[in-house]
């Protein structure tokens, strides 16, 4: 049985890396980015929103639309999987977390060694200087929403995020491409396999020899190269693949 199989995979790794995307957050309840906006969003194209251009031209609109994606992720929890996740990490202490996701699900799952490719809606910086930022509270209502001065240099504060058109981290790029090429293990976890270049990462563990792991509900471009493909929902079998490789969940 192929998930027998996974199971050996997972409970003799020693360097895991886990690679998930927007499905995973998608079973917590978190709208993935194309999902249709909807409420005072409805009108707007989210990825005209996401772009350095957008947020120059109008700060407080970009700004409030951002804090209003902060205040859904605020309202979901951690599903089974991420709870998988975490218990695979207890389990294997050299496991690094590679996600495209700007929620904090991870975190507050218990995983503490993540690497964040998209930058995270609970990391905002100055828009000038760069440097990080307070989280504010959170409105009552979504709309249209000034930025904070930076403390430092009295900018404007800006979502700590990737939009289009701008670079990956360097930082979070170099981590990742370092323990993508270095794992005997990669789980690749509720993506797409098409943004790059984070798509890159699962082919690069495969071209260094490691054991790559899909899962996720539907084919995606890493089946040339997935190990073994288990399809289905992540919070499913991820506590199934748990409970074979070391008995619990």
């Amino acid at each position: 049985m192929p998930e027998r199989d996974a199971g050996d995979l997972l409970r003799d790794a020693e360097r895991i890396v886990v690679f998930t995307g927007a499905g995973m957050s998608a079973e917590s309840g978190v709208p993935t980015f194309r999902d249709a906006l909807t409420g005072l969003w409805q009108r707007f194209d989210a990825q005209a929103l996401a772009t350095p251009e957008a947020f120059e031209a109008d700060p407080a609109l970009v700004w409030g639309w951002y804090e209003w994606r902060r205040a859904e992720v605020e309202l979901v929890w951690p599903n089974a999987g991420h709870r998988a996740v975490a218990t695979i990490a207890a389990h294997t202490p050299d496991t690094l977390v590679i996600t495209q996701n700007v929620d904090d699900l991870h975190e507050r799952a218990g995983t503490t060694r993540i690497v964040h490719l998209h930058g995270s809606l609970f990391a905002p910086r100055c828009s000038a200087c760069g440097h990080a930022a307070a989280v504010s509270e959170l409105p009552a209502e979504g709309g249209r929403i000034p930025p904070p001065a930076c403390a430092d240099c009295g900018d404007d504060v800006r979502p700590g995020v990737v939009w289009f058109g701008e670079p990956l981290p360097a930082d979070a790029l170099s981590a990742a491409t370092e323990a993508a090429s270095d794992c005997d293990l990669l789980l690749t976890i509720g993506t797409s396999g098409l943004v790059h270049p984070a798509a890159e990462i699962p082919y690069m563990a495969a071209r260094a020899g490691a054991a790559v792991i899909q899962i996720n509900p539907e084919p995606t471009p890493i089946d040339s190269v997935a190990t073994i493909n288990l399809r289905g929902p992540a919070a499913q079998i991820l506590p199934d693949l748990v409970c074979k490789a070391w008995g619990d969940r």
